[in-house]
């Protein structure tokens, strides 16, 4: 693993990121129903998280001599609360199976620091992919 590819894949996770609090963002407004102020505010509280990980991983980019990315990932139209809830459910796993691949590449790349920081994104992300799916159980219809 050289730098450059290490650089590439954490611009990669940094888009994923960006994408996350957009995604949660609009999310968050869009929400309806009798449960709107717990879903609004569930949304709104990851934001902090995906903001944080954004964050580290624009810095870390940028120890390593490259430029963070400013565009994100395509976020996903969700129109009902179900399909705004699956869909971040969707982006948390990846996020957790990104984060767990970036984490053996810091390690074989070197920066022990790194691999520890992913390990725990892949602890966040997982949290926030079971507390989703948790909502989504006997989901009403």
């Amino acid at each position: 693993m050289d730098k450059q590819t290490m650089i590439d894949h954490l611009n990669e996770d940094l888009s994923g990121e960006l994408s996350a609090i957009i995604q949660y963002l609009t999310y968050a407004a869009k929400a309806t129903g009798p449960y709107r102020p717990q879903l609004s505010q569930f949304f709104l509280t990851e934001v902090a998280d995906e903001q944080l990980h954004a964050q580290f991983l624009a810095n870390k980019i940028v120890a390593l001599g490259g430029e963070p990315t400013t565009q994100p990932r395509p976020v996903p139209v969700a129109k009902t609360n179900q399909e705004m809830l699956e869909a971040v459910l969707t982006a948390e796993l990846q996020a957790s199976k990104d984060y767990a691949q970036r984490a053996k590449e810091a390690e074989a790349f070197g920066d022990k620091g790194l691999a520890v920081q992913l390990e725990d994104m892949v602890r966040d992300e997982s949290g926030h992919s079971e507390e989703t799916e948790r909502m989504l159980r006997d989901w009403p219809l």
